[in-house]
């Protein structure tokens, strides 16, 4: 069915603090909203209020027009339920299973005759979230995503390739009326993109995504909601996102001069009022001073003299007063940021010798190749094509099941891997970095942390607390505390806003070791500087 989402005043707040405030918006069919702004600013928390699963205090109005309308919040981490298979995940996905379980509920009640039949409306909207058929066409978009695998395999089994196909596959076999997306594109591969993009052009239903994907927000969106942290702000754009940041550039800068404007008039008015109260108290005086003169007009003279004075510097605060108030715009918080460099090392960084991996169905190799110092290496795939294996296998992770892998001399390695692993324990955030620099001195492991935007308890935190923007930031932190010769990054922009993902280019394009890259994020790929480009495809590397 047409759904409309109608969103009136809504604020919401954690704790003291108020994340965002006087939301008004409308999202009917067609429409696909992409919600931007800083990691914190409270993106996800208010897909989940429109979702119904808020837990963050919230004022103002979610109404759904017709109120039955089926909404689907799809989460951006995907959660691996141990012994749930591919099909009760899709299940679980796209709302068919909790349809199901209220029609088999409602079943039970349908012998008795006072009770009200719940069986038909829960029967109805099984079907309308495609309960009937979604085993059939499960199997068409699996194979159509290039995942290759029975519906009975067990999630777990699954590579992380795999499983971000799975998840695609979830999106792409909803049929909710209002449809919203947390960060879908993390951890796509380039054919996977493409299609979620087509999906989300071409879906009738109301469609709201949280994404730092510059390019898929250009391709997708009809309107933006810009969640400004720094001034705790909301502002709603008509348009693309191309057109947004035009936008969102003019109004900042009419905001900038429209406040300068103001002070500029205030100060000048000040200095005005100063100088009439100066020579009021100046007329004053020398008024005292002469109040023995005996020429009456002398002392009408300047007994005028003063209340004009008086006159005009009560004019100049009334018109101080009347100012309209322009607040000056908060400077947004920025990362500033660099990657230290280790001295360089051997001229051959790494080689590998008809290197072969093999787990279980999947094969790598053999591959021959060779990074030298200063390489710049830009590596592409698909996903589960053995981009991660290839990684783990140059960095001495895994053993070659034949041929043979050296790490050059002097190589000090600096990594960040999808999963943010050095950032997933009990330890707090604060030691797990201390850990790195054992040199370093708590405050500064305080300080850096918190130019990373990790400030006071957030670094005391457990590391596996952490959201996943977060835990991104730390490793960025600690990329930024060692000194490395050889960079590799995975996926290094996922979760990231765009903000942090414009000074990680720019770190990289100032970083002088040796770095290997993969990433999916096309805008990054056109930014960053390479001077090699790999291709993973059925684990075979290519070499330009």
């Amino acid at each position: 069915m047409s759904a409309v989402v109608r969103i009136d005043e809504l604020s919401a707040y954690r704790g003291e603090r108020t994340l965002f405030d006087g939301l008004d918006l409308t999202v009917g069919p067609g429409d696909v909203v992409g919600l931007v702004g800083a990691n914190g600013a409270g993106k996800s928390t208010l897909l989940a209020i429109v979702a119904g699963e808020g837990t963050a205090e919230h004022d103002g109005t979610v109404t759904l027009t017709p109120s039955d309308a089926t909404v689907g919040y799809l989460a951006q981490e995907v959660s691996r339920i141990p012994g749930e298979t591919v099909e009760q995940f899709l299940q679980r996905r796209t709302g068919v299973r909790a349809a199901e379980d209220a029609m088999n509920t409602a079943a039970e009640s349908l012998g008795d005759a006072d009770a009200e039949d719940l069986y038909t409306p829960a029967l109805e909207k099984w079907l309308a979230l495609g309960g009937a058929d979604l085993p059939e066409r499960a199997e068409s978009v699996l194979a159509g995503l290039g995942l290759e695998t029975a519906l009975d395999t067990e999630m777990a089994a699954l590579s992380g390739g795999q499983a971000a196909r799975a998840s695609l596959a979830g999106i792409l076999l909803a049929r909710y009326d209002v449809l919203l997306l947390d960060e879908p594109t993390n951890d796509l591969d380039l054919a996977g993109l493409e299609q979620l993009e087509n999906f989300v052009s071409t879906t009738q239903c109301a469609v709201m995504i949280v994404s730092h994907d510059r390019e898929f927000l250009a391709r997708t969106v009809t309107g933006i909601v810009e969640l400004d942290l720094a001034q705790q702000q909301i502002a709603v754009y008509d348009g693309g996102y191309e057109a947004y940041l035009v936008e969102r550039d003019v109004a900042r800068r009419h905001a900038r001069e429209e406040f300068e404007q103001y002070a500029d008039t205030k100060s000048g008015l000040e200095d005005r009022a100063r100088m009439q109260r100066n020579w009021l108290e100046h007329g004053v005086r020398n008024a005292r001073r002469k109040s023995k003169d005996n020429d009456k007009a002398s002392r009408k003279v300047r007994a005028e003299s003063t209340e004009k004075q008086a006159a005009k510097a009560r004019q100049t605060q009334r018109r101080i007063e009347r100012l309209d108030v322009v607040e000056e715009p908060r400077k947004e918080w920025e990362l500033r940021m660099e990657i230290a460099a280790a001295p360089r090392s051997g001229s051959v960084v790494v080689s590998l010798n008809n290197a072969v991996v093999e787990r279980e169905s999947f094969r790598l190799g053999p591959v021959t190749a060779q990074i030298d110092a200063g390489d710049r290496i830009i590596v592409t795939g698909a996903n589960g094509s053995g981009k991660t294996t290839l990684l783990h296998l140059l960095l001495g992770r895994i053993t070659p099941t034949s041929g043979s892998v050296n790490l050059g001399s002097g190589v000090e390695i600096g990594e960040m891997d999808q999963a943010r692993s050095a950032f997933d324990g009990t330890d707090s955030v604060a030691d797990a970095l201390a850990a790195s620099v054992p040199d370093w001195p708590d405050a500064e492991v305080r300080t850096l942390l918190a130019k990373f935007g990790l400030r006071g308890q957030s670094a005391l935190r457990p590391s596996a607390s952490l959201s996943p923007g977060e835990r991104t930031r730390a490793g960025l932190a600690l990329l930024q505390a060692r000194g490395v010769n050889l960079l590799v990054l995975d996926e290094p922009t996922n979760h990231l806003d765009v903000p942090a993902i414009e000074q990680l280019e720019s770190a990289l394009e100032s970083y002088e070791g040796t770095l290997l890259l993969v990433t999916h994020d096309r805008r990054m790929l056109d930014s960053v500087r390479g001077t090699r480009q790999w291709t993973v495809e059925s684990g075979l590397l290519h070499q330009d």
